[in-house]
């Protein structure tokens, strides 16, 4: 009878402990599935065309929890792009990146060649924190380009008034099944410091430059961008001045 006892009280104290450490290992296992897959808070690629200077290239920008590690696999399961911290930036960890490819003149390097390039479909982003977690994500590229918008005013190196400067334009002729989701203005006043930078709707077609921002007898630059809906972009370069 005591045998049997102390051989109960040992299958139950083994029982026990096994029990203890499932619930443990089911607790921890659980824990780094919830935190072990997090999504980038911006994954994106896009084609940019320069309709003033006839090129094109690819454009890339992601955000995401501090990460040490990024890499991008292209639709046919090739990596095309793989960047690592290292020493102290490693530890501490990178969170934003933006960066342009080369964009050849479709005069040099054809539109079909760089779409071959670059195909269409779905382009995974992955990369690790610097907590040991995985980030992840996908972006869909496209072979929609929209035409570049043409430039009603100014005309290129016109003097304007910078109490009335107006930028406008008429949507380009883009091919059958293109939709233009809004349009960017961007006029450089000379410096990063000296930028402006605004998103339009659609159904917009001109913007007055504020005067605060215009200098008396100085020159600007400026583009303007129709933005297809799935992001693709094409740019048209101007010029003026103001009196």
């Amino acid at each position: 009878m005591g045998a049997t006892t102390i051989f109960d009280r040992r299958s139950l104290l083994k029982s026990t402990v096994v029990l203890l450490a499932l619930i443990c290992f089911s607790v921890i296992a659980g824990q780094i599935w919830a935190r072990d897959r997090i999504p980038f808070g911006i994954n994106k690629i896009i084609f940019e065309f320069n309709s003033t200077g006839q090129d094109l290239g690819v454009q890339v920008s992601l955000d995401g929890e501090p990460w040490n590690v990024v890499k991008i696999v292209n639709p046919k399961g090739r990596t095309i792009f793989e960047v690592e911290g290292k020493g102290n930036l490693k530890k501490f960890g990178l969170t934003e990146l933006f960066f342009e490819s080369h964009e050849p003149s479709i005069l040099e390097v054809p539109i079909a060649e760089i779409f071959d390039r670059f195909p269409e479909g779905e382009y995974k982003f992955t990369g690790k924190t610097v907590d040991g977690d995985i980030l992840v994500g996908t972006a869909t590229l496209n072979h929609r380009i929209p035409a570049g918008p043409a430039i009603v005013s100014p005309a290129a190196g016109a003097a304007v008034d910078r109490n009335n400067a107006v930028i406008a334009w008429i949507p380009g002729n883009s091919a059958q099944g293109i939709q233009i989701g809004g349009f960017q203005v961007i006029v450089d006043g000379g410096s990063p410091e000296r930028r402006l930078d605004v998103v339009l709707p659609a159904t917009t077609t001109s913007m007055k430059v504020p005067p605060e921002f215009l200098e008396a007898g100085k020159p600007y630059k400026f583009e303007v961008l129709a933005i297809e809906i799935g992001g693709n972009q094409s740019i048209t370069e101007g010029e003026f001045s103001t009196n």
